[in-house]
């Protein structure tokens, strides 16, 4: 399980390259760079999202479903607030689209296994990251055994 506050994406391109078996001959090819060009990606803490997308290409990986869980679980308060103010005017306006799944299957273990190893209480869980109590009560329904394993 990694950890969604500090995203080092060299470093998880890098694991993600070894676990694949990719040749660095290989990775000069595809990127049309020398070697050491690919190893400064791997100690870099950001990269252009031109280059991301060709990484998450080959290693057939969204690298930045990574970013979009982390908005999830650390999105400033205040921004959360604009968007209630902006979803009444819409309804208002216009039929309401709901969003469902917003949560991977990635965020629901990190949430279950805070709760599981006593790191957060249920209700630490519910302010901190706004996750609403039914939702998280489902969770723990349906997935707290596999997690227990």
């Amino acid at each position: 399980m990694m950890d969604l506050k500090q995203i080092n994406i060299g470093q998880l391109l890098e694991n993600s390259v070894k676990e694949n078996h990719i040749k660095i001959e290989s990775l000069c090819g595809f990127f049309n760079c020398e070697a050491k060009q690919i190893e400064q990606m791997y100690s870099a803490d950001a990269l252009n999202t031109d280059i991301l997308i060709k990484w998450s290409q080959l290693l057939q990986y969204d690298f930045f479903r990574l970013y979009s869980q982390h908005l999830v679980l650390y999105a400033p308060p205040n921004a959360n607030r604009y968007n209630q103010v902006e979803i009444k005017k819409k309804v208002h306006t216009q039929e309401l689209q709901v969003r469902k799944n917003i949560y991977t299957k990635e965020i629901i273990e990190f949430i279950i296994r805070r709760i599981n190893k006593g790191e957060m209480t249920r209700e630490e869980i519910i302010s901190k990251y706004r996750i609403p109590k039914t939702t998280l009560y489902k969770w723990l329904n349906k997935y707290s055994e596999y997690m227990e394993e």
